[in-house]
This record gives C-alpha cells, structure tokens and sequence, in this order.
C-alpha cells in the first residue's frame, strides 16, 4: 500500500482528470508509477508527463539505449516499479538477459556491443560520482552526438527522479511482486546498490 492516496484511486478533480486524460491518450496508455502520486499536483503532473514522454520516446537514443539506462538507474535505487516495468521494455528492446540478469545481481555485465558498454558505464558512473570520465563522454559523443549525450543525461536524470518519487510514496508494482532485492554493505545494511562496471566480451 503507498504512503500517501493516490489519486487515481479515487474521485479526481477536473484539473486531475484533465491530466490522467492526456497522460492515458498518449503513447504511454495507462497510468503508472509516479504519476500516480504527482496527480495530486496536477501542474507538476502535466508538466511531469510531458517530460518523460520527450525522453523515453522522442529523442535521438535508440529505444534499447534509453531503456539499458533506465534499468540500470532502477537497480541503483533499488526502485520495484521501475524496474518491473522498464525490465521487461529492455528484453523487448534488445537487452540481452544475461546483461539484465547481471544488473539485477549487481554483478559486472558483459556486454558484445561497446554501444551498449559505454551507455551502461555512463550511467553507471554519473549515478554513482555525479560525473563521468573525459573519454567515456567522447565515446557517447561519437555513438550519439552531442545531442545524444545531453538526452543520455537528462534520461537518466528523470528516471531517478522517478525511482526517487516511487521509494518515497511506496508505490506498488501493478502486480504488487517486488523483484529487487535491496542492496546491502558489508554490515548488512541496505544501501544503494553496488553496480558491477562494464566489461567487454567476445563478439563486441
């Protein structure tokens, strides 16, 4: 049960249902996640919905870029709902399961496309140090552009966003599984997860 009502749990005002209208019209065609709590604010909402709506389906990415990021941001905050509905996205997208499986593990996944290494690093390290190193942004620059390193880190940067609004509100999976387990130190404490760095196998 979240921690807070959730809006569409219940009546919605006219601003509310305004919003929870558009949100189901457009691609994504249902309400899910964090939008289920910020629909208590609608402005934030629909200024909300627009945004990921721009990252997650209209930038210059290759839809497996983004949704390899978007795992990877999941497993670092240990978000349930992100991960239950953006794992499958991956595999759909082209994520290898094996790389999936490492990810969920926390363990370094292998990766046969240097794409999809250094889109996995980039997250990786802007999550874990807030910046990433001089070479690994030139490499994105030469897959994506610019451009692609600019959508590359705001996608990132809305999708913690999102695990960030999940975690806090307690928001159930749609089928109320939670398929992470959270991450631990060394004394048993839960902690961010501690993703494994990229390593490149045959084949890349």
């Amino acid at each position: 049960m979240a921690r807070i009502r959730l809006a569409d749990e219940g009546p919605m005002d006219a601003a509310q249902q305004s919003v929870y209208d558009r949100i189901v019209a457009g691609p994504r065609g249902r309400v899910v996640g964090p939008l289920r709590a910020v629909l208590l604010v609608p402005e934030l909402a629909d200024r909300w919905q627009r945004f990921g709506e721009q990252l997650r389906y209209h930038t210059s990415l290759p839809g497996r870029i983004s949704e390899l990021a978007i795992v990877t941001v999941a497993r670092h905050y240990n978000s349930q709902v992100e991960w239950a509905v953006h794992a499958q996205a991956a595999l759909d997208a082209g994520i290898n399961n094996d790389v999936l499986e490492a990810i969920r593990d926390c363990r370094p996944p292998g990766f046969a496309s240097a794409t999809d290494r250094d889109a996995y690093e980039y997250t990786r390290q802007l999550l874990v140090a807030g910046d990433v190193d001089i070479a690994l942004h030139e490499a994105v620059c030469t897959h994506w552009g610019e451009t692609g390193a600019v959508e590359l880190t705001a996608l990132i940067g809305y999708y913690a966003m999102v695990a960030m609004m999940l975690n806090a509100q307690d928001i159930p999976t749609p089928d109320g599984s939670r398929p992470l387990q959270p991450a631990r130190d060394d004394r048993g404490q839960i902690t961010l997860s501690r993703l494994g760095p990229a390593r490149a196998v045959a084949g890349g």
